[in-house]
């Protein structure tokens, strides 16, 4: 997601309540965290009417340690906390209490005496703490429930300062709030990432642009999108980008940062950072969060303080700046860390040992083994599937249609299956360094035996098995059925594993690791189904099947030929779960695969 027009910017940090264009951008992680405290005691406050100077005290603090250059443990090691403006005795006591602590008693007690549901009211757009106190005290509104029947029943109107259109803006709001709390599935994320990137990289002045957070380390959803630019213009690519067509609200605006909602209600935040501390800036927003305190724990222990600023050096408290991610972990002695493995599940421990993986790619990919045709449920014809798939450097497809018990999608009959299999003969005739396989998707029925008799399915090149029908059966039910399949000796790959449509449609009640042991007895392979409504087996599930030995496929189960394009989304999650091209059975060349589906 890195793009490189021409020069050099400078980034600066929006305040929280009016993206001032005097705070710096490269706050230290308790900078932060404390001004967000004191922030939310200031609201809480507010809920409580407690005196309006003291509000404004909390506020004023707040936004001094927000925008403070220094890191706030050295203000504070060197007895200066006082000397920062809007900071008292009072205020001081509690930014000490949390270095020292890292809580604060006060603001504890405060959360505990609010109604939980009031501070999730102070999310949804236009509900400040007046507001809510007003409504928590005249109608007894508690959350967001509460507030949506309050709303509906046109009790909000008839409040001092509300009226009609401010009910009808509240229960807009409460609208947009509930779709934007769930995180959006990756595939939905990405074509408006690819968007924004496309439309901003013709602004003059750009120099690089990346996709940071969830989206960057290939998480199966997202939430807010986070994207990071240097810039030697940095009001003109703010500008263009609040103006992008597909923007329906601009949240906030300041010279060097913006938040905005586009389609799918998401929420996409530009933040135009100084060139020198780009490495470390996407570090740090890349996350994850996990990832990150154990990365400051093993700076710390090296001599350094690691912020996205830069790395200090405690010593002498002389600062480095990396404009590249790389760097970043060399100064720590590490070998890069792709994002995708950065969730503290092992990665530093594997890269402090020298073990870490090195990681499938899509390049390795060599062909696709579930690809379905016109024959059954799909559109392409093999003339189509075969154009697209040598399109992608391929030398192989998978061409594995529905069995006649899934008849909504076209399913064969035995006959059919036999008319295709002879037609992928015939085509494979007038072919050189590519090879159509003739396969099926073979049911799993309910009772464990598979849609096709044996004698059908040794004819075929490969045979992938998988339940579509009865999936609201036991454990027990559902193990036996994938076991069997497994054990059957034609059967080569368990499609889709647990059934689950993300979003959609939970996993199967199964025990997948009962069915992964089954599979490294066999040498059955397990798919990572790279459709993205899918992506089963899962990041977690892969890992585990890598660490077992148990072959995996990445494969698209594509009903159409331009969604063989869909692999990058498995490649996504086989990454995530660690494994290497070696471990994924099509990456191997067509003479190096047939040996293994003829075992």
């Amino acid at each position: 997601m890195l793009r490189r027009p021409p020069v050099d910017g400078q980034g600066r940090l929006a305040a929280r309540n009016g993206y001032s264009s005097s705070i710096q951008l490269f706050l230290s992680v308790k900078n932060r965290e404390i001004a967000k405290i004191l922030y939310d005691m200031a609201e809480l406050l507010e809920l409580k009417g407690e005196n309006r100077f003291k509000i404004i005290a909390y506020s004023k603090a707040a936004r001094a340690i927000e925008s403070l250059k220094e890191d706030i443990e050295d203000v504070w090691r060197q007895g200066e906390l006082k000397a920062i403006p809007g900071v008292g005795k009072a205020i001081a006591d509690k930014v000490r209490e949390y270095l020292e602590t890292g809580q604060i008693q006060s603001y504890q007690i405060l959360v505990a005496e609010t109604p939980p549901g009031l501070t999730e009211l102070l999310q949804v757009q236009g509900m400040g703490p007046k507001t809510v106190a007003l409504l928590h005290d005249k109608l007894g509104v508690t959350n967001i429930d509460q507030l949506e029947q309050a709303a509906l029943q046109h009790r909000i109107r008839r409040l001092p300062r509300m009226g009609a259109t401010r009910e009808a803006n509240i229960l807009k709001s409460i609208d947009r709030y509930r779709r934007r709390s769930t995180r959006i599935p990756l595939y939905v994320a990405k074509p408006i990432v690819d968007q924004i990137l496309d439309y901003l990289g013709q602004i003059p002045g750009l120099e690089h642009i990346t996709v940071a957070g969830s989206f960057r380390r290939g998480r199966e959803t997202v939430g807010d999108i986070d994207i990071l630019a240097t810039s030697s213009s940095p009001e003109a690519v703010i500008g263009a980008f609040v103006q992008m067509p597909s923007v329906e609200e601009v949240l906030g605006q300041g010279p060097t940062k913006a938040s905005v909602i586009v389609k799918e209600t998401v929420q996409v935040d530009l933040r135009i950072v100084d060139h020198r501390s780009y490495g470390t800036v996407i570090q740090y927003f890349t996350g994850s969060k996990e990832h990150n305190v154990k990365l400051r724990g093993l700076a710390l222990q090296r001599g350094y303080s690691l912020s996205e600023y830069s790395l200090k050096r405690v010593a002498t408290g002389e600062e480095l700046y990396f404009d590249r991610e790389e760097d970043v972990y060399a100064r720590l002695g590490l070998p890069y860390i792709p994002p995708e493995l950065r969730e503290d599940r092992g990665e530093i421990e594997a890269a402090l040992a020298g073990k870490l993986p090195r990681l499938v790619e899509l390049q390795d990919i060599k062909g696709d083994l579930h690809v379905h045709s016109a024959w059954s449920d799909g559109l392409g014809s093999l003339e189509e599937l075969a154009s697209a798939a040598q399109g992608l450097g391929y030398q192989y497809l998978g061409l594995c249609d529905h069995s006649p018990s899934v008849g909504i999608a076209g399913g064969l009959s035995e006959e059919r299956l036999q008319e295709k299999i002879a037609a992928v003969e015939k085509f494979n005739q007038g072919q050189d360094g590519f090879r159509m396989l003739a396969g099926t998707e073979v049911d799993i029925k309910a009772d464990g035996s598979l849609d096709y008799p044996d004698r059908i399915l040794e004819s075929c090149d490969l045979v992938v098995a998988s339940i579509h029908m009865a999936q609201n059966q036991t454990e027990r039910e559902i193990n036996g059925r994938l076991i069997s399949a497994i054990e059957n000796e034609h059967v080569d790959i368990i499609a889709h594993p647990t059934g689950r449509l993300i979003g959609r449609r939970d996993p199967y009640d199964v025990d997948l690791q009962a069915v992964l042991e089954a599979a490294r007895g066999t040498g059955t392979i397990m798919e990572i189904n790279a459709h993205p409504n899918r992506l089963d087996l899962d990041d977690h599930w892969s890992r585990v099947a890598k660490d077992m030995g148990v072959p995996v496929a990445i494969n698209t189960d594509s009903h159409a030929p331009d969604q063989l394009r869909l692999m990058s989304y498995g490649i996504r999650v086989a990454r995530r779960g660690w494994l290497e091209a070696g471990e994924v059975v099509n990456t191997r060349p067509l003479t190096d695969l047939l040996p293994l589906l003829d075992r």
